[in-house]
């Protein structure tokens, strides 16, 4: 090994720890932030069979199939042991 490949594994080691170490105490926030977008994401797509006025439906409606994988664990966060919709049974 040559010394610059050297110095290039030293430097990329070295990267990799200041990341660590500057990342690791907001890792949960970050978790947290993006959970809570997540959330709030869902709640824009299911706004109209909530029962809450939604001008954007027409475009959320498309988006249904794509989050009925993630509903379940989301109404289970949200406190609801059943699904608040009739017609969405997951459990």
């Amino acid at each position: 090994m040559t010394t610059r490949e050297t110095f290039e594994l030293a430097r990329t080691r070295l990267a990799a720890g200041l990341r660590e170490l500057y990342v690791a105490p907001y890792r949960s926030t970050f978790a947290r932030a993006r959970r809570d977008e997540e959330d709030l994401f869902l709640m824009m797509v299911l706004a109209e069979a909530l029962g809450v006025p939604n001008p954007v439906s027409y475009y959320t409606v498309e988006l249904l199939p794509a989050v009925y994988d993630r509903f379940h664990d989301w109404h289970r966060r949200m406190g609801l042991d059943r699904s608040p919709l009739e017609h969405i049974s997951c459990c």
